[in-house]
Formats: C-alpha cells, structure tokens, sequence
C-alpha cells in the first residue's frame, strides 16, 4: 500500500491572513488543501491519504472531504505540538490502516499544490529501490555555510548542492521506528524527516523534481503560486 501523509496544520502566521490558515485560502474557489490532495487522489499508484489538521479546522476539512468526494482520504487526525509530532501522528494513522510491513508512505505538506504526478511516481520508485526518496531541486545560487556569528565556514561545490521539497518518502516501518526513537530521546522538532532518517543513520537519496513545487508560505507564495497555476491551465487550453 502506498500511503500519503499530508500535513495541513500550520497556522500560517507569516501568510497574514485574516480569518484562515492558509491551507484554506480559496484559488480559483476551491481550498490550497484541496488543490494538493487532489494531486495524490487523482495518481494511480497512491492508495490512501491521511491528512493531518489543525484540530478546530477538522470538521471543515471533513466537508471539504465529502465536497470533493476526495474518497482516498482514510483518516483525519489532529497535529501536534509541533511539525514532527503532527508527522508523527500522520504515521501513527497510517500504520493503523497498514496492510503489510513494506507499505510506503509519502510525506507531504498541504500547502505544496505544484507537485506533479510524475514526481509522486519517481517517489514510489525510488523508495523500491533504495528504501527513500527525498523530492530535490539542483540550487540555483551558491549556498553558504556559517556559524553563530555569520561567519562564512564552508561554501559547498554548487554542483553538489540541492535543495529539499517534498514529498519525502520511506518505508512506514522505517520512519515511524525512527520517530519514536527520537521521541523517546526528547527530539521533538526536528526539521523535517530526512533531516530525522539522517540523524539515525539511514540512507537517503533524492530524485529530481520541478523548481514550481513550492511552499505557499507568505502572501508572496500566493499570488505566485495563483500565476503558476493560471499558467498551468492556460496551457492545457491552449497547447
């Protein structure tokens, strides 16, 4: 089984806006939650969605749910105290619906609409082959490594240098052994699962993915996520 674990429980305090998280801004009348779930509830090879939600927005989601006959989606759990806790009680869903030990499971946050099915496919393939798949892009720009005081330290080989998107994929029974080792040793907030699967030891590798798989983050994020999808859909009229 191949299982996504979609979080949408950020508050987005950074997007100012007045009334919402930001998961719930409307595009073209439809929820960015909704934009990317549809993604995973559209793609073949994905077999169930957990999605994690902030806990007063649960009944929303759950009408979003039935809305968009978005029937994929198994369960809807609350987060947590922070985003690796909320990953984690995604996990814990997801094991409880899990039909074997090799099931895969694809992390991925609400508010990235941009992936492409082709990348959740690279996902899937990836995680069969080695075990993990963590979406990157080859960076652009010279990245630069500094210490507490600013001081530049290390400016690593930019043709060696990318950054990581999601989705992040493993083996549930790998992810989930690794989060509870590190909640048993007070890691609670760590940035993201590949920086946990690296931490305890386990191999991870990326696949390439698409520069617009963005994180809509600040109001900036919107209106450029709301262009790139305007784009998108012109040139499926036009092309």
């Amino acid at each position: 089984m191949n299982t996504a674990v979609i979080f949408a429980g950020g508050s987005g305090t950074r997007m100012n806006s007045k009334d919402k998280p930001k998961q719930f801004l409307l595009v073209h009348g439809k929820s960015i939650i909704v934009h990317t779930i549809e993604i995973f509830q559209n793609h073949p090879d994905i077999d169930s969605i957990i999605v994690v939600c902030i806990e007063d927005w649960i009944d929303h989601m759950k009408d979003l749910q039935s809305r968009y006959r978005l029937d994929k989606i198994k369960k809807i759990v609350p987060g947590g105290a922070t985003g690796q806790l909320s990953i984690f009680n995604g996990l814990v869903a997801a094991e409880e619906i899990s039909e074997s030990g090799d099931d895969i499971v694809l992390i991925h946050d609400g508010v990235r609409p941009l992936i492409t099915p082709e990348e959740l496919t690279l996902n899937i393939e990836s995680v069969k082959e080695h075990g993990s798949a963590i979406t990157c892009v080859r960076s652009k720009e010279t990245v630069v490594i500094v210490n507490e005081d600013n001081k530049i330290i290390t400016v690593p080989d930019r043709n060696r240098s990318y950054i990581a998107k999601a989705p992040q994929s493993f083996r549930l029974k790998d992810i989930i052994s690794a989060q509870r080792k590190a909640i048993s040793e007070g890691y609670t907030n760590m940035i993201d699962s590949c920086t946990l699967m690296q931490q305890y030891g386990y191999d991870t590798y990326c696949i390439m993915g698409n520069y617009e798989n963005m994180k809509i983050t600040t109001p900036d994020d919107f209106y450029t996520f709301r262009a790139l999808y305007d784009a998108r859909e012109n040139q499926q009229l036009y092309f």
